[in-house]
């Protein structure tokens, strides 16, 4: 039998980007909801620049190159690194909701880790706590998944669920759903390596739009979605 324990990296990375993986990431639109409510994104067309806007503007601007950073404060021990990286992500987070959304997810995804009987230390998971990001960079650092590895899964996760939220939302058939995710995933080579090439003060993202979806979604009358 050929060696395959160097594949054990990328079936612990295939669990982590599971949408099964108990974090409920999947209960938020961050916004996408209320854009559809009030006819902002309407169809397949509007989902894929609403897409691509959130991709261009916000993942590759501020959640990859925050997620690189964790990476490395992990695999360095820093904690304070981590901590600055956390607070910085959350500061960006323009509405409540988001902020919320933050925590939820980070909390969700350190109490998972510690359930998995890992050998996490505790304080590792402590600031893991603050958000996703900090989570799955621990988890990638214990597993032996690579940095890059780690923000390409993640950066296909993000896609996968905003596409399938706008499917379910809008409605469109399945078919769409598919051919958004096989049109957008043409746009991710190139937005991994921009995301790389990022500053630490150019970190942070602009995405007007759907802070004022989100902020909006906080009140909306009827909601399938935590965001």
């Amino acid at each position: 039998m050929p060696n395959t324990r160097h594949l054990l990296p990328d079936f612990r990375l295939y669990q982590l980007m599971s949408p099964s993986l108990p974090i409920g990431a999947f209960t938020y639109s961050q916004g996408l909801e209320w854009a559809i409510e009030k006819g902002w994104v309407t169809n397949q067309e509007s989902l894929q620049l609403w897409l691509a806007d959130v991709l261009h503007h916000s993942l590759v601007t501020l959640e990859l190159p925050i997620l690189s950073r964790l990476y490395i404060a992990y695999e360095q021990h820093d904690l304070p690194a981590v901590t600055h990286w956390n607070h910085w992500l959350y500061v960006n987070r323009e509405t409540k909701e988001l902020r919320l959304e933050e925590q939820q997810r980070g909390k969700a995804t350190a109490r998972l880790l510690a359930q998995l009987g890992e050998p996490f230390p505790a304080h590792d998971l402590t600031c893991a706590e603050a958000s996703q990001l900090a989570g799955f960079a621990l988890a990638a650092n214990h597993w032996g998944i690579e940095s890059a590895a780690l923000n390409a899964g993640y950066l296909w996760s993000w896609l996968e669920n905003a596409t399938m939220a706008g499917v379910k939302l809008i409605p469109l058939g399945q078919s769409a759903g598919q051919q958004i995710l096989l049109s957008m995933s043409q746009l991710l080579p190139e937005a991994l390596i921009a995301s790389q090439q990022v500053l630490d003060h150019e970190i942070g993202s602009f995405t007007p739009a759907q802070a004022i979806a989100s902020s909006q979604h906080e009140t909306q009358y009827t909601r399938l979605y935590r965001s």
